[in-house]
């Protein structure tokens, strides 16, 4: 199997088998988003849902996965089935959905939440003392970037007078460009912007809205702090992966090459999205894996189980995928079922921060002509 064919499965398996990790990142009261109080963590309708979204992810994502491997197999040359990460990632939305409204309506059934105290937890040092920008993440991104500058200015006299810009599904340059500062130092420029969005990013989810346990709460403002330096930082390793991929493709660029080959491109980011996963499944979503002690202020921290967190289901729209509440000022917050943060959509800084990507993006695009 050729290098392009093995990073052909790989995303796809990447895809799955981060799917099929998720009910383990999640925090115990958030089965497939759903709040629920910490006695019924363990309903039976929560373990019931879990083994039939792994069976149907695992089955039926499964049987994607191998079809895209026959594809590989088969036809070598082609490219890639594309239909395989698409169809993966909605038969994974549909065991989610499934699983999410089973629970829902066996908490609504059952009143999970009567005769309980609903409290909100705050943490003040989060904002008196913020956590520290993670620098030394960084770097990595930054100076893939500052090798990819010095590379094309040693490579910039013998480059070929038209350079390869973009190219075609089956990696045969379609469109050239005249040699410049501009055209030959594109790639340098695309990792700048985005090496500085995904700066800006992490400054503002290091801010985010921390999701506190009121019966815990000390031990979970901790575990928070070590969740967002870790995911902030797993981040930027994927920026700096990117980056590398991004220099593989000017390498091929600058050298004029009108067949591209996409492995060295892909192959790095793969790397990274490995990394992500990895780091998550250490840590979970909202540092839910995180093992609590003396140092995060556990000891002697009381846990009344009639105090839990509200039940805030109803801004989750469109089966838990998106945030919308208007009285929340959070711009970022953790997500119900995933990896990372989400936006609040009831923000109407939210609107600046789309309008800001979508500038970016046409950016990019303008850079890359």
């Amino acid at each position: 199997m050729s290098g392009t064919a093995v990073v052909q499965v790989v995303i796809p398996f990447v895809i799955l088998l981060t799917a099929w990790l998720m009910p383990a990142l999640t925090g115990p009261t958030l089965p497939f988003g759903v709040r629920t109080p910490p006695a019924h963590a363990d309903a039976p309708v929560v373990a019931e849902q879990r083994r039939a979204y792994r069976w149907w992810v695992g089955g039926v994502r499964g049987a994607v996965l191998a079809a895209d491997l026959v594809c590989c197999l088969a036809f070598p040359s082609k490219p890639l089935f594309a239909g395989a990460s698409t169809a993966i990632a909605a038969v994974s939305t549909v065991g989610y959905l499934r699983a999410r409204r089973a629970i829902r309506a066996v908490k609504r059934g059952e009143d999970w939440y009567g005769g309980l105290r609903q409290v909100v937890a705050v943490d003040t040092s989060l904002r008196t003392e913020p956590v520290r920008y993670p620098w030394r993440w960084a770097v990595p991104a930054l100076l893939v970037t500052a090798v990819t500058a010095v590379l094309a200015a040693v490579e910039y006299p013998s480059m070929p007078d038209r350079l390869p810009m973009h190219y075609a599904t089956r990696g045969n340059a379609d469109r050239l460009a005249e040699k410049s500062i501009g055209t030959a130092f594109a790639p340098v420029f695309i990792q700048l912007a985005l090496t500085g969005l995904l700066l800006l990013v992490t400054w503002l989810v290091l801010r985010s809205r921390a999701e506190l346990d009121p019966a815990r709460p000390a031990a979970s403002a901790a575990r928070h702090r070590r969740f967002v330096v870790r995911t902030a930082g797993s981040v930027m390793v994927l920026g700096a992966c990117v980056n590398l991929g991004i220099l593989a493709a000017a390498w091929q660029s600058w050298h004029g090459d009108l067949s591209f080959s996409p492995f060295p491109v892909l192959a790095p980011i793969m790397a990274g999205l490995l990394i992500v996963v990895a780091i998550a499944a250490r840590t979970g979503q909202g540092g839910s894996r995180l093992a609590t002690g003396a140092r995060d202020g556990a000891a002697g921290e009381p846990a009344d189980p009639r105090v839990v967190a509200p039940d805030d289901d109803r801004y989750w729209r469109a089966g838990g995928l998106f945030y919308v509440n208007r009285q929340d000022p959070s711009l970022f917050v953790a997500k119900r079922f995933g990896i990372g943060w989400t936006i609040n959509f009831g923000n109407p800084r939210c609107l600046l921060l789309v309008a800001g990507l979508a500038v970016f993006i046409v950016t990019l695009q303008l850079i890359g002509r």
